[in-house]
């Protein structure tokens, strides 16, 4: 494929090209109606001039006429005229007689015509005279434009010569054109090029970009931020695997280290192998929540579409972790209903994972409020629960994968990876829904949104 440059050089060749053919074109057939327009008023002007002469005799004899017509015509030497009568016959030429072709003798009167020979071209008209006392006579006056036509043809060939050498003149000044104007593309490949991993943060300078050009570097520019920004969170995420794994690595190798320190009874050795048993089920879990988020990065988690009632949803919770809000005198409450079209299970799961981040972080005594309705062609779905205020600058982040608010990584039981929140979305975003989080005045409310598929009686339940 050619370069660009070549592309623009041709294009700009064949522009001037067009331009200089079609000025050429326009030029050579006004110039060739001007000269066609001089020569017939000319012919008029002498075919009337003779006929007035010849009014004015009041006589036929053209040896009287002869000295004034000749005088007439003497002016153009290359003014060619006849007369003839009504059989042929030749009563008058100036300067001698020529074989007209019989069309032309017998032509429309003051229509002009044309007549080439071998060696010369004519144009000239028939005119009728009338003469005293005899029949009409025929006025023939040709004009030799020979000299005319040689000029169009030398014209001709300096047009294709001046338009060959102007599409030269053109391709190369286009050329140069197209060079000097797509150097700003050269720079941005040049700054384009050295971007790496390293340097994902730069950015392309947008000051001295053509208008047409902004559009582009603007769009190339927030595709670097969006490339520093997965660079950074999967720099974050490969550390916080690490950081997850060490911990239950760390401790089955100092429960199997201490175990075989010395000679133990089966009961102890069962009980490390208890141990090392929760452990691996903490890892296994973690890596199977990875895998999950990494199948619904790439689009590979496809729901199940059949009707399910979030209300139902949520009772099966509640009755899940009813023992545990009474221990605490937590109020587990629902009010509404709403009917979406996905999947069970995985609606199952992120309900599960806000339900038990809310009795993670709700005071004992307190209630978690669960409330669904339909608006805006849509069901929401609502969690509320009290207790410590979200900051803002973390609110964008909790559904960050391993994101937790605490520094030192130890908020929650040990269970807890801090993937739940970024299950949950995972899950929603799959059904076509999006969720959010409010936290104001120590009461944190996460919003679901799905397409609705029905609406359910209203119903209100509570529990605790």
């Amino acid at each position: 494929m050619k370069s660009l440059t070549t592309r623009l050089s041709l294009l700009f060749m064949l522009a001037s090209m067009g331009v200089l053919s079609l000025a050429a074109v326009l030029f050579h057939q006004l110039s060739e109606h001007h000269f066609k327009v001089l020569d017939q008023q000319t012919l008029k002007e002498k075919a009337h001039a003779a006929q007035a002469i010849i009014r004015r005799s009041n006589s036929g004899d053209f040896d009287v006429l002869r000295p004034s017509l000749s005088a007439l015509l003497s002016a153009h030497h290359d003014l060619t005229t006849l007369i003839l009568a009504a059989d042929g016959e030749v009563l008058f030429a100036d300067p001698t007689p020529m074989p007209v072709p019989e069309d032309f003798r017998r032509a429309t009167v003051r229509r002009l015509w044309e007549w080439e020979t071998p060696t010369q071209r004519f144009r000239g008209i028939t005119a009728r005279l009338e003469v005293p006392d005899g029949p009409p006579l025929t006025l023939l006056m040709l004009l030799d434009v020979t000299a005319h036509a040689s000029f169009f043809e030398t014209l001709r060939w300096w047009f294709w010569g001046v338009l060959a050498l102007c599409g030269t003149l053109s391709a190369g000044l286009g050329w140069a054109v197209a060079r000097s104007g797509l150097r700003p593309v050269r720079q941005l490949t040049a700054a384009a090029t050295g971007v790496s991993a390293r340097s994902l943060h730069a950015r392309l300078p947008q000051e001295r970009v053509p208008t047409e050009l902004q559009q582009l570097v603007e769009a190339f520019n927030a595709m670097l931020a969006r490339l520093d920004e997965a660079f950074v969170r999967l720099s974050n995420f490969s550390a916080d695997i690490a950081h997850e794994l060490r911990t239950p690595v760390a401790s089955l190798m100092t429960h199997t280290e201490v175990t075989l320190s010395r000679p133990r009874t089966p009961t102890e050795y069962q009980e490390t192998l208890y141990s090392n048993l929760d452990d691996l089920q903490r890892m296994a879990r973690m890596i199977d929540d990875m895998l999950f988020l990494a199948k619904a990065d790439n689009g590979l988690i496809v729901p199940q579409r059949q009707p399910v009632s979030l209300a139902a949803v949520v009772t099966k919770l509640f009755d899940y972790y009813q023992l545990l809000a009474e221990e605490r005198g937590i109020a587990l409450q629902l009010e509404g209903d709403g009917q979406v079209m996905g999947d069970r299970l995985m609606l199952d799961r992120a309900l599960s994972n806000l339900l038990s981040n809310a009795l993670r972080y709700t005071p004992d005594g307190q209630a978690i409020r669960v409330q669904i309705g339909a608006a805006d062609e849509a069901l929401h779905l609502t969690l509320s629960n009290p207790g410590p205020t979200i900051p803002p600058d973390q609110l964008g982040r909790i559904f960050d994968r391993f994101y937790r608010a605490d520094p030192a990584r130890r908020e929650g039981n040990p269970g807890n990876a801090g993937l739940g929140l970024a299950l949950t979305r995972s899950i929603v975003e799959a059904h076509q829904g999006s969720i959010s989080c409010q936290s104001l005045d120590s009461v944190t409310t996460f919003t679901l949104s799905m397409p609705s598929q029905d609406k359910l009686p209203t119903q209100s339940r509570s529990a605790g």
